[in-house]
Formats: C-alpha cells, sequence, structure tokens
C-alpha cells in the first residue's frame, strides 16, 4: 500500500465514521484490513483501495469501516460511572421523573452490549423501588457485527470474568456449553439500533441519560465539538451526560459543563441570563 493509497482510506474513514487516524498507524490499517481483503478475496490492500474508491462495493465499505472501528469494552467498566448511575443519578431521576414514571438512558457506540446490560441489571436490582416505571435504554453502535453479538447476549468466560460480579453472573446468565447467556429478562431491556454518530440522530428522541463514553478521543477537535453539540440538544434541561476517564468538554464546547462533584458527569449549559435594562427616568 502506497502513502497516497492510505491517505486515501483516512479520507475515507474520516469522512463515513469520524474516525481520525493519524500518520503512525499504518500498521494498524494494515494488520486489520488484512482479513477484510481476505473475506472478500482481495489480493491486497492496494486493490481494496481501488474498489473502496470506485465506489462499487458497499458490503467492502461497511467491512473496512467495521475492521476499523475499536470494539474494546466490559461489564462495568470503569465501575464509577456505574456507581454514580446507582448512587447518584437513578435516585435523582426516581425523585425528579415521579409525576412521569418515565425515563430515557442512551448508550452511545455501546459496541457488544456490556455496558446497557450493565445498566438494565443495576435497574432490575431497583425494580422494588420503581413500580408503574417506564425505563428505556437505547444503545447505539455503527457496527452491525458486534450490535448483532450485542442483540443476542452470549459471552464467552474471558468476557464475563471482566468486571461482572459473580452474583450478577449466577443470577442474570445461563450457561450454554462454554457460553454465558444474559437472560431474556434482561436483553428485553435493551434497544439496539445502528447509529452512527457523525450522522443526525434527532430521531432518537430526548434523554435523561447520556453514556458517550471513550469514543470521542478518535474524533478530530471539530467532530468532537459538533457530536457533543448535538447530544446537549437531545438531553432533557436537567439530564447528563456521562464521558470516558481521559475524555473532555473543556476546550471544545460550552454547551455541557463539567459537574464539580463528580468526574466525568456534564450537564447542559445553563442559558446566560439576559442583561438588565437600566430605567431611564424622564424629568
Amino acid at each position: 500500500m502506497t502513502e497516497a493509497e492510505f491517505e486515501a482510506l483516512r479520507v475515507f474513514l474520516k469522512s463515513r465514521s469520524g474516525l481520525a487516524l493519524s500518520p503512525d498507524k499504518r500498521y494498524l490499517v494494515e494488520s486489520r484490513l488484512a482479513a477484510v481483503c481476505t473475506r472478500f478475496k482481495i489480493d491486497n490492500l492496494s486493490q481494496l483501495v481501488r474498489e473502496i474508491r470506485a465506489g462499487r462495493a458497499s458490503a467492502l465499505e461497511k467491512a473496512t469501516i467495521e475492521a476499523m472501528t475499536t470494539n474494546e469494552t466490559f461489564f462495568f467498566r470503569d465501575k464509577a460511572p456505574f456507581d454514580l448511575f446507582q448512587d447518584v443519578l437513578l435516585p435523582k431521576y426516581l425523585k425528579e421523573r415521579a409525576a412521569t414514571r418515565r425515563l430515557r438512558i442512551w448508550c452511545a457506540a455501546a459496541s457488544s452490549g456490556q455496558e446497557p446490560y450493565s445498566l438494565a441489571m443495576i435497574l432490575k436490582e431497583a425494580a422494588p423501588r420503581m413500580p408503574g416505571w417506564h425505563v428505556e435504554i437505547v444503545a447505539t453502535d455503527i457496527s452491525t457485527e458486534v450490535l448483532e453479538k450485542a442483540r443476542v447476549g452470549v459471552y464467552n468466560q474471558f468476557e464475563v470474568q471482566r468486571g461482572l460480579p459473580i452474583r450478577f453472573l449466577v443470577k442474570y446468565f445461563k450457561q450454554v456449553g462454554d457460553q454465558w447467556q444474559i437472560a431474556p429478562e434482561i436483553r428485553s431491556m435493551v434497544d439496539f439500533r445502528y447509529l452512527n454518530l457523525i450522522e443526525d440522530f434527532n430521531r432518537l428522541g430526548q434523554f435523561d441519560i447520556v453514556y458517550c463514553r471513550n469514543v470521542l478521543i478518535y474524533f478530530d477537535a471539530n467532530l468532537k465539538a459538533d457530536v457533543l453539540r448535538r447530544i446537549a440538544h437531545v438531553m432533557a434541561p436537567d439530564g447528563a451526560l456521562l464521558l470516558g476517564a481521559s475524555e473532555t468538554v473543556l476546550g471544545i464546547t460550552d454547551t455541557l459543563t463539567l459537574d464539580p462533584a463528580h468526574r466525568g458527569l456534564y450537564a447542559k449549559t445553563a442559558p446566560a441570563a439576559a442583561p438588565k435594562k437600566l430605567a431611564v427616568g424622564i424629568g
């Protein structure tokens, strides 16, 4: 693959997925796309680039984007965002939404489902405190392959050992051979949908809580600002956004404000008060 071909791939991936690859990531492209070449019976990466430039193979384009998508996730990843949900956000919204008994949660870039399922298990544990509540968890991702895995809810031994408390494994999973399938009542709590974050997502509706963790790090500054602005737009006025531990809105957008008491938690920035007019007397 020549430098020009690598640059063409970088442009293609950024325009179609938002992924901003630095020049030193050529090795990553070559290693991940080798499997795509094998799958589509393509001789080499140069031919793959030619096929993409021709624009005739949508399946190949989709496979190329999915191969370059990072799907690292595990149950209760980083723990703190889930403790925050259980101990701070859920009690807050149980009180503030008592009249409607409705709560909407969005997990953006949900990958193979461990994040939304972790939230679903917390909610299942809280069910005795929530009679009559309607809670919707919408989980989205750009990869149809990982979304299908998420919908099935089957995980191997390594995946259930990463962060999942043993009591939840025993309570909410059934062993099937050497795999573990999450219980139907947990799977039914999550609505998995395809979504590309660089595209409009207003159709998803308004959310009380948004998890968008460890995805903005792959975007450039302009796209980060755009995605954050649009996330703020679909948040309820008192909504909450949780970002990854290494992510921030500082210096990127003023539509969201950090909660000083909780790392990684953001609220919509309150609109500035209109300046008061001075009264002018006429004597």
